[in-house]
C-alpha cells in the first residue's frame, strides 16, 4: 500500500483521517455502473477504464477505477466479456459430455475442473467406493501437474506484468514441460476431457512414469531460477511487499479461498482439511505466509510448486497394474482409448472386439455414447483444492441422464471480489500487482 491509511470495511465517514491525519478509504461495493464520472469543471477526480482489453487484466477483466492523482478512491469490476453459458449448456448433454465444458471454464487448470466434476457425479452416482485406486492415482498425479502448471502461469504474467520479463520466460519455458506431460496422458495440451465419471478415458502410455519422473526432476531444478531471480530481490519486494493488502478478516467476509487466504497465516486447504481421492495418504506441506500481501502470495505459490511436485512422485511410487475404469459397464465409459501419431482414438483391437466379437460391448458403447447413463434423483455438493482455492460443484439431478441445475463455485470468480479492498487507498500503479497477485481466469469467472 502507500503511505495512506487503510482500513478494510470500516463504517467510517467519507473524508474520515485518523489521528496522524491519513485519510480512511472504506470499502463499500457497489455496481460498476454507479460511478459518475467528473463533473464538469471537476478537476481532482478522474474515472479510467482499466481493460477489457488490457494484457494486464488476465483476459477481459474490465475496471472501473475512480482515481484522486494517482490514488484510487474505488475500484469495480464488470465482468461477462468473455461469458460462454458453461452451467447452461451443461443442462442439455450428458453427463459424459459434461466433462467437455467444465474443462473449459479455467482454462489454465482444466482438468482440476474435471476432477471437481467427477467426484460430484460419482457421489450422486454413489460409486466413490467402487472407483479403481489406479484411476484415484491418476486424478491426483494429474491435478497435481495442473496445479504446477497454473502456478508457472501466475508467476510469469505476473512477472510480465511487473517488468520482470525473464521471470515470465522461465515460467513459460517451464509450463512447456508440464504440458507436455499433459499432452503425452491425455491426448491435449489444453482442454484435455480426460476424466470420466467412474475413472479416466487413457491410461498412461507404456513407460511413461520414466518422462514424468524425469520432468519432476528438471522442473524442481529449473524452479531455483525464479527463486533466484525474484525471492528477496529489492525491486520486486518494492513492487510486491506491503501491495494489495488483504487481512484474515477480508478473506472471512468475501470467501476469499487459496493462496490469498493461506497469506493471512490460515493452513486452510481441503486436501488436507477434507481429503479426497486418496489424499489423506500423501505426505505434504501447506505453505503459508502471514503478510498478507502480493508479496506473500508470490511465495506461497513458489512453494505450493515444489509440494506438488512431491506428491507427482509420490503417485509414481503408489502407481499399480489395475484398471483404470469402474467395473460397472452401465456406467464406465466403454471406450479404451490411445494416443497415436494422428491424436487421440479408440484402439484398433477395441473396434474389433465391439464390431466383431461382442455384440454386449456394442450394445453399451451404443447406449453410453448416444443416450448416457442415468443419475439417481438428488443433491450434491463437492468441494476440491483448485490452484485458485476452493472448486465447488453442486448438481441436482432428476433421475435423468443429464443434469437438471449445475453450478460451480469457482474461486476465480469469488476472489476477484477482493480486488477493491485490495487496491483503494493505494496507487494505480499497484492494481496490477493487485489482479496478478489474485490471478483470476476469466474463462472460470464468466462461465
Amino acid at each position: 500500500m502507500s503511505d495512506t491509511a487503510y482500513t478494510s470495511f470500516s463504517q467510517a465517514d467519507p473524508g474520515q483521517k485518523t489521528a496522524d491525519g491519513d485519510k480512511v478509504y472504506t470499502v463499500n461495493g457497489g455496481d460498476w455502473d454507479t460511478v459518475l464520472p467528473p463533473a464538469e469543471g471537476e478537476r481532482d477526480r478522474l474515472v479510467v477504464n482499466m481493460g477489457p482489453q488490457h494484457p494486464s487484466t488476465h483476459g477481459v477483466l474490465r475496471m472501473i477505477i475512480e482515481l484522486e492523482g494517482e490514488t484510487v478512491l474505488s475500484n469495480r469490476s464488470a465482468i461477462g466479456y468473455l461469458h460462454t453459458g458453461i452451467e447452461k449448456n451443461m443442462e442439455f448433454r450428458t453427463w459424459t459430455q459434461g466433462v467437455t465444458f467444465v474443462t473449459r471454464m479455467d482454462y489454465v487448470a482444466g482438468l482440476q475442473n474435471e476432477f471437481g466434476y467427477v467426484l460430484a457425479v460419482e457421489k450422486l452416482l454413489g460409486i466413490e467406493d467402487q472407483i479403481p485406486e489406479r484411476a484415484q492415482v491418476l486424478r491426483v498425479m494429474v491435478a497435481e501437474l495442473t496445479r504446477v502448471s497454473s502456478h508457472l502461469v501466475a508467476l510469469a504474467t505476473g512477472g510480465m506484468e511487473l517488468g520482470a520479463l525473464t521471470g515470465m520466460t522461465q515460467g513459460f519455458r517451464d509450463r512447456e514441460k508440464i504440458l507436455d506431460l499433459l499432452e503425452g496422458i491425455t491426448g491435449l495440451r489444453m482442454n484435455n476431457n480426460w476424466m470420466r465419471p467412474g475413472g479416466v478415458s487413457t491410461d498412461l502410455p507404456e513407460g511413461f512414469e520414466k518422462q514424468i519422473a524425469e520432468t519432476v526432476k528438471e522442473t524442481r531444478a529449473r524452479a531455483k531460477d525464479t527463486t533466484n531471480l525474484l525471492v528477496d530481490n529489492a525491486i520486486w519486494m518494492g513492487r510486491t511487499q506491503g501491495i494489495s493488502y488483504l487481512d484474515l478478516a477480508g478473506c472471512m467476509a468475501l470467501g476469499i479461498t487459496g493462496p490469498i487466504l493461506r497469506a493471512t497465516g490460515l493452513p486452510w486447504d481441503l486436501r488436507k482439511e477434507q481429503p479426497y481421492s486418496g489424499y489423506e495418504n500423501y505426505e505434504f506441506e501447506v505453505p503459508t505466509q502471514t503478510t498478507c500481501d502480493a508479496y506473500g502470495r508470490f511465495l506461497i505459490r513458489v512453494a505450493e510448486i515444489g509440494e506438488s511436485l512431491n506428491i507427482v512422485e509420490q503417485c509414481l511410487d503408489r502407481l499399480q497394474p489395475g484398471p483404470h475404469m469402474i467395473e460397472d459397464k452401465k456406467i464406465g465409459w466403454p471406450a479404451q482409448l490411445v494416443v497415436g501419431p494422428d491424436g487421440q482414438g479408440n484402439s484398433l483391437g477395441h473396434i474389433q472386439e465391439i464390431m466383431g466379437t461382442s455384440m454386449e460391448a456394442l450394445i453399451h458403447h451404443f447406449k453410453l455414447v448416444t443416450e448416457g447413463f442415468r443419475v439417481p434423483a438428488g443433491q450434491v455438493y463437492v468441494a476440491t483444492e483448485h490452484a485458485k482455492g476452493e472448486f465447488g460443484v453442486q448438481i441436482t439431478s432428476d433421475g435423468g441422464t443429464r443434469p437438471y441445475r449445475i453450478h460451480v463455485r469457482e474461486p476465480s470468480f469469488n476472489n476477484l471480489q477482493a480486488i477493491g479492498a485490495m487496491t483503494e487507498g493505494g496507487m494505480l500503479s499497484d492494481v496490477v500487482a493487485g489482479v496478478a497477485s489474485i490471478d483470476p481466469v476469466m474463462g472460470g469467472v464468466d462461465r
